[in-house]
């Protein structure tokens, strides 16, 4: 997520804002624990990795929306 944003803007934005920070956090956890899901190192069933997916996408969209909020506006 963000990989074509600059590195330094999507850091700097987790030290200024720590709900964001806990977001991306949980996010790249989902990822995580989605991918192992889907390769079968991480045994859930359907209907748990098809929540983990929705709730993945919902953090990547608040995440987005965050993002494009703060475009323009300088960090504190």
């Amino acid at each position: 997520m963000f990989e074509d944003q600059q590195r330094d803007a999507v850091e700097a934005l987790m030290k200024a804002d720590a709900e964001f920070r806990r977001l991306y956090q949980k996010h790249k956890e989902l990822n995580s624990k989605v991918d192992n899901a889907e390769i079968g190192v991480l045994p859930v069933d359907d209907m748990t990795l098809t929540s983990m997916k929705k709730e993945k996408l919902h953090i990547k969209e608040r995440l987005q929306s965050m993002w494009d909020h703060r475009q323009g506006q300088p960090l504190h």
